[in-house]
């Protein structure tokens, strides 16, 4: 089975569990957090994918190491344990984070600036660019990009709108040219 099909199922069993104890909010920045420890953390994932601990170690870690986060996450992961799925901790977080998105209405963007851009200008870019991709709102990520020349590029999903110094003038040369 495939990384994504298995992260897929635990996602969407954790999602529909947070649904109905209303906690989809709460489990979304408790798994944002397990991400963000597992990604950052390669030594810990190695740790939990060792056949040399047992698996009753390895539940005890994540249980210490995600202590503040609550049963319903802490359960998925030793479940996910169990099951010899440790690999697959970071991609259940973003399967889950997809879901939750989903439900909400909302898409994440990442916006490349040549500076950070301010909750105004996040909040404009925000507003303008849902509509044209069918959500309600972005979850703006801002990206500082130094080959920038100027202007603004937003990635969001599959879609690049590029609104750039450097894209204009790549178009217009191809313009020139062809």
């Amino acid at each position: 089975m495939s990384n994504s099909a298995v992260a897929k199922r635990y996602a969407l069993a954790l999602f529909q569990l947070s649904k109905e104890h209303q906690l989809l909010d709460q489990m979304e920045t408790e798994l944002r957090v397990v991400k963000d420890v597992v990604t950052n953390n390669p030594g810990l994932t190695a740790l939990l994918q060792s056949p040399k601990l047992s698996k009753d170690k390895k539940k005890e870690i994540v249980t210490e190491a995600f202590s503040s986060a609550s049963p319903y996450v802490v359960n998925t992961l030793k479940i996910m344990i169990d099951r010899g799925r440790a690999a697959h901790l970071a991609a259940l977080a973003d399967e889950f984070i997809i879901l939750a998105n989903e439900e909400r209405g909302v898409a994440e963007a990442d916006v490349f600036t040549t500076r950070p851009i301010t909750a105004d200008e996040s909040k404009a870019l925000s507003e303008s660019f849902a509509s044209k991709v069918g959500k309600k709102a972005l979850t703006i990520n801002n990206i500082v990009d130094s080959n920038l020349l100027g202007g603004v590029k937003l990635r969001i999903g599959n879609r690049i709108f590029d609104g750039s110094l450097r894209g204009k003038l790549e178009r217009l040369e191809r313009t020139l040219l062809g």
